[in-house]
């Protein structure tokens, strides 16, 4: 995947991939959404994703299309956590549940070649280090990738995990941000980011459905003017992106806004 102006969707698993595997303009990632740890009914741990094991038979078709779309050159991402946590048990019981997580992207080696975590909940700087480290250890080739809110990038006030994310930053092991910009999607936000030391091709301007996406199509403009070789976009989540603004006929169309974002990022 290029190290720049990077196109990405964040995938629920809502809707099928066909438009995906059909279109001319393809993202560069994918980020299968969202892996969580936790107990099941009979206390035995459990690796999700989402409310399943990755095993389950609904994933079929799934894996099925994802591996299409990575033989069309998408990336495959596999994203920890989010809203639905995760970080808290996998912590508790590191071992237990790492070994869930090795076992999966070996399982999946030559599919899966990148994990993005979203932290929303608070755990500890080595912890969190201690995972991007063994990652890499155990997957050398593995793209890593963080998804913090802007103002934990703007700032260096700890943000939803409660550490400071340029302690990440510095030690090169994050190879970009996809910075939350769901309250400013806007030049100036980004600039915030890279005056506060994160490399603009390490910044990835994350959207959500419902923004307007002619103004945001305006801010993409904007912002490679500036800084040509910007980390990109993406948008949570593919389903129903874009959706929001006055344009209606894009409402509802899952792969035109990657369509419309690549024409703006060539």
């Amino acid at each position: 995947m290029s190290n720049k102006n990077r196109v990405i969707y964040y995938y629920q698993t809502f809707c099928g991939l066909d438009a995906v595997i059909q279109s001319n303009h393809k993202p560069d990632s994918i980020h299968l959404s969202s892996v969580h740890f936790g107990l099941d009914s009979v206390n035995q741990p459990y690796i999700h994703i989402n409310n399943n094991t990755p095993g389950d038979p609904k994933f079929s078709s799934l894996w099925d299309q994802l591996q299409k779309c990575k033989e069309q050159g998408v990336e495959i991402t596999l994203m920890i956590g989010g809203a639905g946590g995760g970080y808290r048990s996998l912590f508790s019981n590191y071992s237990v549940y790492y070994s869930l997580l090795k076992r999966l992207l070996t399982d999946k080696t030559g599919l899966i070649t990148g994990i993005d975590l979203d932290i929303e909940e608070i755990v500890t700087l080595n912890d969190t280090l201690k995972l991007i480290k063994d990652i890499k250890s155990d997957f050398p080739d593995m793209t890593i990738s963080m998804s913090p809110v802007q103002f934990s990038l703007e700032t260096d006030v700890p943000g939803m995990g409660g550490f400071c994310y340029k302690d990440i930053l510095k030690t090169d092991l994050v190879d970009y941000f996809i910075g939350q910009f769901y309250t400013d999607y806007s030049l100036q936000a980004f600039e915030m980011c890279v005056k506060n030391g994160y490399p603009p091709e390490k910044i990835v301007m994350g959207g959500i459905s419902g923004q307007d996406f002619g103004t945001n199509l305006n801010t993409i403009t904007e912002i490679k003017k500036v800084y040509p070789d910007f980390g990109g976009v993406s948008i949570w989540e593919y389903f129903n992106a874009p959706l929001g603004g006055a344009d209606t006929s894009y409402n509802y169309n899952p792969n035109i806004w990657g369509q419309i974002v690549r024409k703006f990022m060539e």
